[in-house]
């Protein structure tokens, strides 16, 4: 049997959806197969907490290599809920990358989080529900989905709640976060927007002397047009990103959703 290199199971750039690839081998008459269970399907998502809200974001193109899939096939999702359109949900979740991994992790955290409303007859709270994704994630590490995913809601506080993780489970809670194709050119804008990276008071001083701005809770309206002003950028100067802007925002009032048309080229 020949050995496959783990390497061999990353996507690759060629867009061909062959799941039969002849190489040749160094010995004569001797040829081996790989197949890769893996693919990126471009596009990104981001989520922005707030003081009484969380906004989380994706494009709604999916592609391969230079083609593109589809122009619809949204990337951000209603968990739990009444009925298979969401209705009553709570807790958002974002997933890019391979998208046919993203939607088994949408489907097997939505099923749970119902499972847990029938059984408990309340609903999760979003902290628990980050720490049951990172289970889902962690129990697949040994063929992990390969997907970046990215949970929001309200917490117990009314507080808006965001949660980040690695492709293993690992996660955090952060203010702001950009994953997938564009996330290099989204972040450091959410860093200095949303962070307050590098903004100084001015005429404070000089140099060292500089005293950084105090953060403060942003109004939803203004983080409702800093999502969209981060995805323009974006999809000018990326092409696995475009077409449209998928918006979810989460209150205590529930989600509302939000559509953008962006560039189609």
């Amino acid at each position: 049997m020949a050995f496959i290199h783990p390497s061999s199971l990353l996507p690759s750039s060629n867009p061909s959806y062959s799941f039969r690839e002849g190489i040749k081998s160094s010995a004569p008459g001797i040829q081996e197969h790989r197949f890769s269970p893996y693919a990126d399907n471009g596009g990104s998502t981001l989520g922005i907490a707030g003081k009484d809200f969380t906004i989380i974001a994706g494009d709604t193109r999916q592609s391969s290599g230079y083609s593109i899939n589809t122009r619809y096939a949204p990337k951000v999702f209603r968990i739990g809920g009444d009925d298979d359109s969401g209705t009553g949900a709570k807790i958002i979740l974002a997933v890019t990358g391979f998208a046919a991994d993203g939607n088994a992790l949408k489907e097997r955290l939505d099923s749970m989080v119902k499972m847990y409303k029938y059984q408990h007859g309340k609903d999760i709270s979003v902290k628990a529900c980050a720490q049951r994704l990172a289970t889902i994630l962690y129990s697949k590490r040994f063929f992990p989905y390969y997907t970046q995913a990215i949970l929001g809601g309200i917490d117990e506080e009314g507080v808006g709640a965001l949660y980040s993780y690695d492709y293993v489970g690992s996660y955090e809670r952060e203010q702001c976060r950009a994953v997938g194709a564009a996330a290099s050119l989204i972040m450091p804008f959410l860093d200095n927007q949303v962070n307050l990276k590098n903004q100084y008071v001015p005429g404070s001083g000089v140099g060292h002397d500089l005293k950084a701005k105090a953060a403060e809770p942003l109004e939803q309206s203004h983080v409702e047009q800093l999502v969209r002003d981060a995805f323009s950028g974006a999809v000018e100067r990326h092409i696995e990103v475009g077409d449209g802007l998928q918006m979810l925002i989460a209150t205590k009032d529930g989600i509302r959703e939000i559509y953008t048309p962006l560039k189609r080229d």
